[in-house]
């Protein structure tokens, strides 16, 4: 079955935009693990607009399902990693003001850089996974760099969904099967929400594990988090 990763930014985001510590990042990490939650993924920026470097600190011990780092792998993020060491780090080639990811590394131009990104981190014990768009070259070369999975940006996805799902998970395809077919994991992330989940999962159903922060949080205001983790899981059955 198809794992579930809270991403926790819009806990911080909320948090920092009135100072002090309500919402409680911790707290909520903690009660979404309690209440079905496989893994928390954060994304530290270099602004520190949402999760702040000592929030990751905090997370650390707090994260008994699978932490997820994921970042532009400049030289404070991959010091924040090795030293955290959590289970899988999320390579995002994001620039430093960009409000959220929209796209992924172009791996063949990055091969260089990312394989020994790649080679460092796996060093340290940490299960390394690259974002990418859905296009089975990058796939296949996030293989070269020595990834053990990649990330497909379901941005584009959640958008064409909309309009044709059949397309949108047509346009997914043959990136989703390069993935399988090198025996490279297959996570999947961005926009993902309970009304187009349930049919990306039924469609790749070797998708190791969806990251979803925006829609999962914004559903904890209508629903409360413990049924809002419960329907997202059960869209991953």
């Amino acid at each position: 079955m198809t794992r579930l990763s809270v991403n926790v930014n819009k806990v911080a985001t909320l948090r920092n935009a009135r100072g002090g510590n309500t919402p409680d990042v911790e707290l909520f990490a903690r009660k979404a693990q309690e209440y079905g939650a496989e893994g928390i993924t954060v994304h530290p920026r270099p602004d520190e607009r949402h999760i702040r470097r000592e929030d990751v600190f905090l997370l650390k011990p707090l994260v008994t399902t699978e932490f997820n780092i994921e970042g532009n792998p400049q030289p404070p993020f991959v010091d924040l990693v090795t030293e955290i060491r959590p289970a899988q780090v999320t390579l995002v080639p994001d620039a430093e003001d960009q409000l959220t990811s929209n796209h992924g590394w172009d791996t063949r131009t990055h091969l260089a850089k990312l394989t020994t990104l790649v080679r460092k981190f796996k060093q340290a014990g940490i299960r390394v996974s690259i974002f990418v768009d859905p296009d089975p070259v990058m796939v296949e070369y996030a293989k070269k760099a020595g990834a053990d999975r990649v990330e497909l940006y379901t941005g584009p996805y959640a958008e064409l969904y909309e309009k044709d799902p059949q397309q949108a998970l047509d346009m997914y395809r043959p990136a989703a099967e390069k993935a399988r077919d090198l025996g490279l994991g297959m996570n999947a992330g961005h926009d993902l929400n309970l009304h187009n989940l349930r049919a990306f999962v039924q469609a790749f159903p070797w998708t190791a594990e969806v990251s979803i922060g925006q829609a999962l949080i914004a559903d904890c205001l209508y629903l409360g988090l413990e049924e809002t983790i419960r329907r997202y899981k059960a869209c991953l059955i």
